[in-house]
């Protein structure tokens, strides 16, 4: 029986952690699961928490928000001492954010060996915290766990080859598991009056637009128009937008907008949208897995495959791209198999058990 104590933190890495909770418990290991806290707000952790059916953190950190180093800073502290304690067999951890590295680098401090969920990632664009953050942790994993070839090939040019694995994307296991479910008790469109394919659905939280006045008034310009256009916007409004936008006085309330939703409510609103707006990573792969045409609001993306597949479109920050690529972009008729089978968790278990 193996020992995992698994970092998470943010609501990207909930959906993540989901399905390797669940195979970690069907085949017997015994796992301790940390939450650093960094997403603390209710409506962006505990009914997660409750959907997502994951069990109760064993403990959380309660680190909160803060500068990027001091965020990183009091995780680490608190991680280790976590880690000290419980002396695992391996520390889990997910994706690219500041509770990524940190669990990577207390871990690797302590030499317990270090599994990286979804390595690999590259954006290529040094500006964005995130890509700081996946190339440390993954020059730093022993188990690099990546979910497509093209990660693979990233790794590679790095000279990154020992304990790297093509296992597919737990994010799909997660929709897979849970599509059937949100059909069955989500009634937000009911609850919004929305009527499928005939409204946007927009997301909005990298620091990339939220922290660039000119690109934030850009987007939200274009988001208005659209709206003008006699197509309703729905944004799930993230708290960081929602106070740079009402920092810079910048108007959004001709948008329907909304408080952050559950996981199945946004998987209702993602199915039945006409066209997903967003610079969320996850939402774009979650638009390609469900059929719909997804933008873009970023100059590159980690998931490249949606965009060669004809799927997606990098449209950025410019506010006529955008509006003219909402009235303007068709999806392809072909729809390829690119993350894996919805098995990816029960691979994941099994290399740890393997490289243990």
């Amino acid at each position: 029986m193996l020992h995992i104590v698994s970092i998470i933190g943010a609501r990207p890495q909930f959906i993540k952690a989901a399905p390797i909770c669940r195979a970690l418990r069907e085949t017997g290991h015994q796992e301790y699961l940390v939450h650093t806290g960094q997403h603390y707000d209710p409506e962006m952790s505990e009914v997660f928490f409750e959907e997502l059916q994951l069990p109760t953190p064993d403990i959380n950190l309660e680190v909160g928000s803060g500068s990027h180093g001091w965020q990183t800073g009091q995780m680490l502290m608190r991680i280790e001492e976590v880690l000290v304690a419980q002396k695992p067999n391996w520390v889990l951890i997910y994706g690219d954010t500041n509770s990524t590295i940190a669990g990577a680098l207390a871990a690797v401090k302590l030499h317990i060996p270090v599994a990286h969920v979804e390595a690999g990632l590259r954006s290529f664009n040094r500006k964005m915290p995130e890509e700081h953050n996946r190339v440390v942790s993954d020059h730093l994993a022993d188990l690099l766990l990546c979910p497509t070839q093209t990660a693979v090939n990233n790794l590679t040019r790095e000279g990154i080859a020992q304990g790297v694995h093509l296992v597919g994307d737990v994010m799909y296991d997660s929709l897979r598991y849970n599509l059937r479910l949100a059909e069955q008790r989500s009634i937000i469109l009911d609850t919004l009056r929305l009527q499928p394919k005939e409204y946007v659905l927009a997301t909005v939280h990298r620091a990339e637009n939220t922290d660039d006045p000119e690109r934030l008034h850009a987007i939200f310009e274009a988001f208005i128009q659209i709206t003008h256009d006699g197509l309703p916007v729905v944004i799930p409004l993230h708290p960081r937008t929602r106070k740079r936008l009402e920092e810079l006085n910048l108007s959004f309330n001709k948008l329907q907008v909304l408080a952050p939703v559950s996981y199945l409510d946004m998987l209702m609103l993602a199915q039945n949208a006409r066209m997903i707006l967003t610079d969320s990573g996850g939402l774009q792969k979650e638009a390609y897995w469900l059929k719909v045409p997804c933008l873009t609001l970023r100059e590159e993306t980690e998931w490249v495959e949606t965009v060669e597949s004809g799927w997606n479109m990098l449209v950025g920050a410019q506010t006529e791209t955008i509006i003219q690529s909402v009235h303007t972009f068709t999806s392809p008729e072909t729809h390829l198999p690119f993350y894996g089978d919805g098995e990816t968790a029960f691979r994941c278990v099994r290399l740890l058990e393997i490289q243990q």
